[in-house]
């Protein structure tokens, strides 16, 4: 059974867990799921930048394998599904941003450069201070591999949805804009992209929370 809020509703409801938090005086974990394209790094963005220094925003996407390695599986041309991820460090990133302790030295998160469509390694500082941590992804709700331990790690997890023709629009347009020619942008958004949209749908069931974002980019 989940609730189902707007991005403003959205908001208040993160300003509610990280109150929860600095209340007990220990972290709190934030989950956003959602298909490719359907907003959930803006939201999630939005509600680190709302939130200030006392929430960060860890993507699930700085544990993207590299081309090199995809590569090498012969998996390259399925970059973005599931096992193009090191879905277990992701977990256990996740499990040691859980555990920090106030004392702990910060921890350094990866994160994916866009324009060089490859992860960095340390480019995320994670103090252990702040009391909320926010992480995104498309198969933060997965039952099945690797990804399964994601959801026991999260105090909440939220899915994001908009209508699917806007979801395909802004998949192709950012396709685009970082350098893939409109024919392929197509292919790419309607092939790939969309085999693992249907999957997430399907775990759109597990969320605490689905939150339409159909005016947000």
């Amino acid at each position: 059974m989940h609730t189902e809020l707007s991005v403003e509703r959205a908001v208040d409801a993160a300003r509610a867990l990280l109150d929860e938090a600095l209340r007990s005086g220990s972290r709190r974990m934030l989950g956003i799921a959602g298909a490719p394209g359907a907003g959930k790094s803006t939201l999630a963005a939005r509600l680190a930048e709302q939130l200030g220094t006392q929430a960060v925003l860890v993507p699930m996407d700085g544990f993207h394998l590299a081309d090199v390695a995809l590569a090498r599986l012969g998996r390259l041309a399925r970059k973005g599904a599931p096992d193009t991820f090191d879905a277990g460090g992701y977990a256990a990133l996740l499990q040691r941003l859980r555990t920090a302790r106030p004392q702990d030295a910060p921890v350094w998160a990866p994160m994916f450069e866009r324009e060089l469509e490859q992860p960095l390694a340390g480019a995320i500082e994670v103090r252990a201070e702040v009391p909320l941590v926010i992480t995104e992804g498309n198969y933060l709700l997965l039952e099945d591999g690797p990804f399964a331990q994601v959801r026991t790690m999260l105090d909440a997890c939220w899915f994001v949805e908009v209508p699917e023709e806007l979801r395909r629009e802004r998949l192709i347009a950012r396709h685009e804009r970082f350098g893939k020619p409109p024919p392929a942008a197509r292919d790419w958004a309607l092939g790939p992209d969309e085999d693992n949209a249907r999957l997430v749908a399907a775990t759109r069931d597990r969320a605490d929370v689905v939150v339409g974002v159909s005016s947000a980019r």
